[in-house]
């Protein structure tokens, strides 16, 4: 409907076929449209870990799609020649609205990450406000023009750049400092402890703090709204799932709907650096009020506090969990990012689903005496008692 009634009334097209034709087209084939810019990015960012590439894989589909789009609307007589020769035609027009889209979608997660408004809202709003802009700067009108090239250059521009200046500290970090490794280890496994040894040998780290996510802020405002809850336990993992509340339109699990409780993480890490002899040298944080209030971003912001001037990196995988991470670091300011192109096969869901030797010897062992729902789990000199798969430390044996 928006699309419909910005272009109708822009161009003055209320009856015109094309505008009808592409505004239906767009209802029926949004949601595959989503799906195939997100896995370009994703892909693309996996294949090479850099976010600048990410995001020129999104843009290809959106810029081919709203080509189309352009050329039939123009070619049904359903814009105006003028304006659209105004902003460099369909291909200058094409170009702008995919800019300005990403760049209103990234304001729109910049803001929620805040704690201003909701994510998928924010970016509903953000297309809305782009579809606007773009009838309006294509139809010639006053003041439209010139609205619809600043947005599209200036926030898709700021965008590009704080993609290209991420990579560039990615590529000539310096060494030394503390490095953040954020996600939800769900569970601890192989891949992990790689990337902890390595990244502290390539950066020469003095140490590395890592803090596993608790409960997903997505998935914490879904369980507050009754959109999702906890539907049960298997072999020690929650299963989420939606409710009659939920919103059909939202993906409440990009990472998958089983989870170990956030305490269990914590101590399978605890456990898991023991092992490898890196207790000294890496941190396991757990702030669940600083979590719950301000997600990842306010656990930077107390990181700082705790560790002032300090040089930081943050290691991170290249699927979308790490992706998702990298993202929120460059949105804190200054972070040197530190990422390995996973190839090794080794994965999470895997492990959740019965796969065996992707874990370190302490993180099996544990996962097996919770699969079998003993009330004490003991692994090497440290007992837990076992409630449903939370574990809680019960001191030394």
């Amino acid at each position: 409907m928006v699309t419909y009634v910005s272009y109708a009334f822009a161009h003055d097209g209320w009856a015109n076929p094309a505008v009808i034709g592409v505004a239906v087209f767009f209802a029926l084939f949004m949601p595959t449209y989503t799906k195939v810019s997100n896995r370009a990015e994703l892909w693309a960012a996996n294949r090479l870990g850099f976010v600048t590439a990410g995001r020129l894989g999104r843009f290809a589909p959106q810029f081919a799609f709203n080509l189309a789009a352009f050329a039939a609307m123009l070619w049904g007589g359903g814009l105006s020649r003028g304006g659209v020769a105004a902003v460099g035609g369909i291909a200058g027009a094409a170009l702008v609205t995919s800019l300005a889209s990403q760049g209103l979608q990234y304001l729109g997660a910049w803001l929620f990450a805040r704690g201003i408004g909701d994510l998928n809202r924010n970016v509903l709003v953000g297309l809305c406000v782009n579809t606007v802009l773009t009838a309006l700067g294509t139809a010639g009108l006053p003041y439209g023009r010139e609205a619809f090239l600043t947005v599209g250059f200036g926030l898709g521009g700021v965008l590009l750049a704080i993609g290209v200046l991420s990579d560039l500290r990615s590529i000539f970090a310096p060494k030394g400092g503390i490095g953040l490794y954020f996600g939800t280890f769900n569970p601890f496994h192989n891949t992990h402890l790689a990337i902890v040894k390595r990244a502290m040998a390539e950066r020469r780290l003095d140490k590395i703090i890592i803090h596993p996510t608790l409960v997903p802020r997505l998935h914490a405002e879904a369980l507050r709204k009754g959109q999702i809850r906890v539907g049960g336990l298997r072999e020690g993992f929650q299963v989420y799932e939606r409710t009659a509340k939920a919103d059909v339109n939202v993906d409440y699990f990009p990472t998958g709907n089983v989870f170990l409780p956030p305490q269990t993480r914590r101590a399978l890490i605890e456990l898991a650096m023991g092992e490898a002899g890196l207790g000294d040298k890496v941190e396991v944080l757990f702030l669940p009020e600083v979590y719950e209030a301000r997600g990842f971003h306010g656990v930077i912001a107390e990181i700082r506090k705790r560790h002032p001037g300090v040089r930081l990196h943050a290691l991170h995988g290249t699927d979308f969990g790490g992706m998702m991470v990298r993202s929120i670091c460059d949105d804190c300011g200054w972070i040197y990012p530190w990422r390995i192109l996973r190839r090794d096969g080794v994965s999470a869901t895997a492990i959740r689903k019965g796969a065996k030797g992707m874990t370190p010897a302490v993180v099996t062992d544990v996962l097996d005496q919770i699969s079998r729902n003993v009330p004490e789990v003991v692994a090497g000199d440290r007992r837990f008692r076992n409630d449903n798969g939370v574990l809680a430390d019960a001191g030394r044996t």
